[in-house]
């Protein structure tokens, strides 16, 4: 079997997916390499040894030796970028989240509905291995019929990763509740079973905000994504401009009737989710999200706090970035280009995490008022719902 060809366009903090996916011999290889920042460029191409880019993504459209893009830039550009790769007939995996509009996700949705181009969105985190065990386990029936999730985030890192570049602006994120939270929002919509259709939020930016930030036009310090000042308040060279929360809650309904909650905070320090679904026979709980971490059941009945719970299950180990989870993602959206066929992620459930993530963002906004999810264009959601086939 030929390798799938592969443009990549953009060469920051998702450098690790194109080195994923760079595997001459193996099914995929990456063709071309595209970004604006000509020191991304070249860090790039001297990292996977190929020496075919360019700065403008346009390029790339006609090219027949190219199968398909991988659009990895920040989320504000997604919409534009991913449009005009559909439109050209390239297939497109678009990194989460999908866009920092619920509008903006539409779009992309309907230029895959009119050209027919295969679109597939990076929720990676469907193929770590806490959250397969999670879903195996629910799926099961081993703590019956899920009511309930709850979510908690301690972003022990946030101050460095999100809030020394574009992260920080409204305008390129929405907030990070969307942007942060996107991950998750999908997860509790895998595990519930079920879409948000009601949620209401509050947050607040409650420490960044006052600490000392760089000029405009400042690049971030040598050494950022290495060297963690402790304890945050101790952070320097932030973001010229933050206007996100860095505590944010949120409650959801889903349309099954289940209830929801996810939590964030970008000052713990910590970096961990920990999720907790109830069901009509049991609980389940996650110790870490790493390779190797714990996922807990209790199942036998009413007690006092047990630690060890019914049943312990450990996440097996996997190889490569993201616990693994970069090179299923590759390889299931190479099968996808070359054959068609469901996925375990979905673009219909990239754009519910957003429109949940976007209405709780104005719901915090706005003193917490509830806010009703908009829904999806029916002709689109069946498109999608049954795997980007047109009825017949």
């Amino acid at each position: 079997m030929d390798d799938l060809r592969l443009g990549v366009i953009g060469l920051g903090l998702r450098l690790s997916l194109p080195l994923a996916a760079h595997r001459p011999g193996r099914g995929t290889a990456v063709a071309a390499l595209c970004d604006t920042d000509p020191a991304a460029l070249g860090r790039a191409a001297a990292r996977l040894g190929v020496d075919d880019t360019c700065a403008d993504y346009r390029d790339l459209l006609e090219r027949e030796d190219v199968d398909a893009i991988l659009v990895v830039t920040p989320d504000d550009t997604h919409e534009r970028i991913a449009v005009d790769c559909l439109r050209a007939g390239k297939p497109v995996y678009l990194e989460k989240p999908m866009h920092i509009t619920i509008e903006g996700c539409d779009n992309i949705l309907r230029a895959a509905h009119e050209s027919g181009t295969r679109l597939y969105v990076g929720h990676n985190m469907r193929h770590m291995g806490v959250v397969r065990q999670m879903r195996e386990i629910i799926e099961r029936g081993d703590i019956g019929e899920p009511k309930t999730v709850w979510v908690r985030h301690f972003v022990g890192y946030g101050g460095d990763y999100y809030f020394k570049d574009w992260h920080a602006e409204r305008e390129r994120t929405t907030g990070l509740l969307l942007q942060k939270a996107a991950h998750d929002l999908d997860v509790v919509h895998w595990l519930a079973g079920g879409y948000t259709e009601r949620v209401n939020a509050f947050g607040d930016l409650m420490l960044y905000g006052d600490l000392p930030r760089r000029e405009p036009g400042t690049p971030r310090p040598e050494g950022w994504l290495k060297e963690f000042a402790w304890p945050p308040t101790e952070r320097r060279d932030l973001n010229h401009r933050i206007d996100v929360e860095d505590v944010s809650v949120m409650n959801m309904r889903l349309d099954n009737g289940v209830i929801a909650a996810y939590q964030q905070c970008h000052f713990s320090p910590d970096y961990v989710r920990n999720y907790t679904v109830i069901g009509t026979e049991g609980r389940l709980e996650n110790f870490g999200d790493d390779p190797g971490a714990l996922v807990r059941v209790w199942n036998s009945g009413p007690s006092g706090y047990r630690a060890e719970g019914d049943a312990t299950y450990r996440v097996k180990e996997a190889h490569g970035t993201h616990g693994g989870s970069d090179v299923a993602i590759v390889e299931e959206f190479a099968r996808f280009v070359r054959h068609g066929g469901r996925t375990d992620t979905s673009p219909l459930a990239a754009r519910m995490a957003v429109a949940a993530g976007y209405m709780a963002t104005c719901s915090l906004r706005d003193g917490g008022r509830p806010y009703d999810i908009p829904p999806l264009d029916r002709e689109l959601t069946a498109y999608f719902e049954n795997g980007q086939i047109r009825p017949r």
